[in-house]
């Protein structure tokens, strides 16, 4: 038996993949008003807005970086029981970064959403709040303290 090189792979295969965006795509039952909560009173800037046949309509909004943080069980158990008294959050949850959590927080109950737990600083330095906001979609925001 003859030793040769190994096959080659293909170039497709060979090139690493890069997700350029990630885009959280929510059904929003009552849409006005969710496109009011996160584009005017959050503050995401409106990119995009397309209408299609029969009422169709998408508005995309600007969340700035995105990132994909995925935890197991017991880390969530974890950020549950620091960041809301151990109530268990949805399988997906949405965290947003701003500047002032309190304000944020007050501005966004204020707006309509649910609060579930009051800001507080984590032990990885920031002030964590969670809430639910229109089209059921459960929030935590964070500032970064350092």
């Amino acid at each position: 038996m003859t030793e040769g090189p190994e096959p080659a792979e293909s170039d497709a295969a060979a090139q690493p993949v890069r997700v350029r965006q990630l885009r959280l795509v929510v059904e929003a039952a009552d849409f006005d008003a969710a496109l009011a909560f996160y584009r005017d009173v959050l503050g995401m800037p409106q990119q995009e807005a397309y209408s299609g046949d029969d009422g169709a309509e998408v508005v995309i909004l600007d969340a700035g970086r995105a990132t994909l943080e995925l935890s197991n069980p017991a880390q969530v158990r974890f950020i549950d029981r620091v960041e809301a008294e151990g109530r268990p959050s949805d399988h997906l949850r949405v965290a947003l970064e701003v500047d002032d959590t309190v304000a944020v927080t007050a501005r966004l109950v204020e707006a309509g959403a649910e609060l579930i737990a009051e800001p507080r600083e984590t032990p990885w330095r920031s002030v964590n709040s969670r809430l639910r906001g229109p089209a059921a979609l459960q929030l935590t925001l964070f500032e970064e303290l350092d």
